[in-house]
């Protein structure tokens, strides 16, 4: 989603990889359209990782598990990562790419619907992604800000929607205008809820990174 893709194609081309196992993972991802983040994002998600130094990561979305596996590569040691998923052959993956990482110690793949098992979690968690549904952002945006510690970050992917975010909803084909609509009113609410403070970035197809500022919010 960076506007000039000469500068995303220059970002691309210094990246340095995450790895055999994990190059790999990602090869196959992106040969099988498995959605996987992108070059730009994992970047953006594992320098994120590395300066807030969570104890506890909640993702919403494994996949294949490589972000998760990204995470790992970064995270201290003591953190554990907490990880859903609901789609069968994908949960086999991740549980065997995990294996083979060598990392079933510290990420706890939870099998099911995000919607029944977020309020099945304790909190605090230091640091949650989202990267699912995006149109269902907005109705767990509730319970993830309950179960998000206080000066945690909330990192949520592909919020740009390859740009037609930003069209008038009759612009947009009919069939996405029910997504166009709840991502809308997702980035309001980031932007405007008083406990969040949060930047809206044109990485990969979008990331918004919110920080949990508390009921105070320092604000003046």
């Amino acid at each position: 989603m960076i506007a000039d893709e000469r500068i995303a194609d220059y970002i691309r081309s210094l990246d340095r990889g995450n790895g055999p196992l994990l190059d790999q993972i990602e090869e196959e991802a992106r040969r099988e359209d498995v959605p996987i983040i992108r070059k730009e994002t994992s970047a953006f998600l594992k320098t994120l990782i590395a300066a807030c130094r969570p104890r506890r990561i909640l993702e919403v979305g494994t996949a294949v598990g490589y972000s998760a596996l990204l995470m790992c590569r970064v995270m201290p040691p003591e953190c554990r990562i907490t990880t859903i998923e609901k789609f069968p052959l994908r949960i086999e993956a991740a549980r065997e790419n995990f294996r083979l990482a060598g990392e079933e110690g510290r990420v706890e793949l939870l099998e099911g619907d995000a919607e029944e098992i977020l309020y099945t979690l304790d909190g605090p968690f230091d640091f949650i992604f989202m990267d699912a549904a995006k149109g269902q952002y907005i109705h767990w945006l509730p319970r993830v800000l309950e179960l998000l510690g206080e000066g945690g970050i909330l990192l949520s992917d592909n919020i740009f929607q390859d740009g037609d975010v930003v069209q008038s909803r009759f612009a947009v084909e009919r069939r996405d205008r029910t997504i166009h609509k709840r991502m809308r009113e997702y980035l309001f609410a980031l932007t405007h809820d008083e406990r969040l403070e949060t930047s809206l970035l044109p990485v990969g197809d979008g990331a918004a990174v919110s920080v949990k500022i508390g009921s105070q919010g320092g604000r003046t």
